[in-house]
């Protein structure tokens, strides 16, 4: 072998292992960087729709999360997130390395939020901007939603009918969700609802589902004693089965729009509403508000009884007095007037 030979072969050893020993930084340094911890504590990042990689940035920023922002971007580019950055609400832990925070973010794995619907909801409006409030989409596209004529018709409802497709509960969904994605999500729940031992109930009743979630909506709005419930369905079934108008002073106050009413008058039960119960027989055309599930299973369990009537108690406890006859009825009506007129309560 030649000198020269020896020194390009020398030379070509250096060259190579020079090469190795780039590789081989470049790796250790990306391995490092990848697995270097970034997450500076404990937050959560909502990264809206169609954001894009520079919106991350800076709702990282704006809470002070990344404790090495070049060292982020870096992994962020080499794994490819820069183009695929996907919206949703995420936890973030401290101590998350960046190969960690990267990967979640770009597989969207999203934390999902409690959506907490109560009862006694009684308007769009209201049902609308509780819905909003843990979610990405607004009250006002909520509200349009629950507007849409041809949409809830695919449901089986109106704008008017529409919070009767609303159960009470806490559920679990995706910060992102669509309006449309969540208003099916709610029909589901709705219909597993209505599934088993309440879909046997039914069948005995005499009332459709919509008719029950309507006299429980009343129900729900006379009394929030869940132990009278079932005796107050009671009453409102007696009348609904021999044709009595239902006389329901929840009624009148959605009428009037009012519900701080704790005082109706003659003058109230006069409105031109298909929800006045004193003027038109059977159930108003749609709920008054969410009904507990209380109040949906006291009229699936509707106490039988021979009680007519019922008036608030005089003691302002929230409980009624029950009555057979009207003049029983009349009787104890009196005495709460005479109660609320003592304590100067006129509306």
């Amino acid at each position: 072998m030649t000198k020269k030979t020896k020194r390009y072969l020398f030379l070509g050893t250096a060259l190579l292992l020079l090469c190795v020993a780039f590789v081989a930084i470049l790796f250790v340094s990306r391995y490092t960087i990848s697995y270097k911890q970034n997450v500076a504590h404990d937050a959560v990042v909502c990264i809206p729709t169609n954001a894009n990689f520079e919106t991350v940035l800076d709702s990282l920023r704006v809470n002070n999360i990344l404790l090495d922002e070049a060292a982020f971007i870096q992994v962020s580019q080499h794994e490819n997130y820069t183009e695929n950055v996907r919206s949703g609400r995420y936890k973030l832990k401290a101590g998350m390395t960046n190969k960690e925070l990267v990967r979640k973010l770009k597989v969207g794995s999203q934390d999902a939020v409690n959506l907490v619907i109560a009862g006694n909801i009684r308007e769009n409006e209201k049902l609308a901007a509780v819905l909003s409030r843990n979610i990405e989409a607004d009250s006002l596209s909520l509200l349009q939603l629950l507007s849409n004529d041809s949409l809830l018709q695919t449901f089986g409802y109106t704008p008017a009918t529409v919070i009767g497709m609303i159960v009470p509960n806490t559920y679990q969904v995706y910060w992102n969700v669509s309006p449309e994605n969540l208003l099916q999500r709610l029909y589901k729940e709705y219909t597993n609802f209505w599934n088993g031992k309440r879909a046997e109930q039914l069948k005995t009743l005499g009332l459709t589902q919509d008719e029950v979630i309507v006299l429980a909506s009343i129900v729900n709005e006379e009394t929030n004693k869940t132990d009278e419930m079932q005796r107050v369905a009671g009453v409102y079934m007696n009348r609904i089965k021999i044709g009595m108008v239902l006389q329901a002073d929840p009624t009148l106050k959605y009428a009037w729009g009012d519900f701080t009413l704790q005082r109706v008058l003659d003058k109230h039960k006069t409105i031109d509403s298909p929800y006045n119960t004193y003027k038109h027989q059977g159930l108003p055309p749609g709920p008054i508000c969410i009904p507990s599930i209380a109040a949906i299973d006291a009229v699936l369990e509707y106490e039988q009884h021979s009680y007519f009537y019922f008036c608030a108690k005089e003691d302002f406890s929230g409980y009624h007095v029950f009555a057979k006859t009207l003049t029983q009825h009349n009787q104890n009506a009196n005495k709460y007037r005479n109660a609320l007129n003592k304590n100067r309560i006129f509306r």
